[in-house]
């Protein structure tokens, strides 16, 4: 009986897709900026003394910013009718799954690259 009062006392979520993705992009954007650095300063220590681990954090602002605002527009812009429209679970998940592919996976990838090319050089 306890359950059932507790469940009644708590208020309903509603289904917002515009603020989980809102979400999803403060928390990737963290997460991105603590592998840029935590990479970075590894292929420092490493022994890499050319200025392309600098340039891989200036590419943070570069090109993860924008690439996530347009994220974050795209579901912005959406209606509060649509915003709440469960139908929508199939796009939201694509793009979240994108979007944490480009969190993780692009501090390593970019790495990887400036020291091929100091390696080249």
């Amino acid at each position: 009986m306890a359950k059932a009062i507790d469940r009644a006392a708590r208020p309903v979520r509603m289904l917002d897709w515009r603020k989980r993705m809102s979400d999803n992009i403060a928390y990737a954007l963290l997460v991105y900026t603590g592998l840029q650095i935590f990479v970075t300063v590894h292929a420092l220590k490493s022994g890499s003394a050319s200025m392309l681990p600098y340039l891989a954090l200036v590419v943070l602002v570069a090109a993860i910013i924008p690439a996530c605002r347009l994220f974050e527009g795209r579901w912005m812009g959406i209606s509060d009718e649509a915003a709440a429209d469960p139908a929508l679970r199939g796009a939201y998940r694509r793009d979240q799954a994108l979007l944490w592919l480009l969190a993780i996976g692009l501090p390593f990838a970019l790495t990887a690259l400036f020291k091929l090319i100091a390696s080249l050089g």
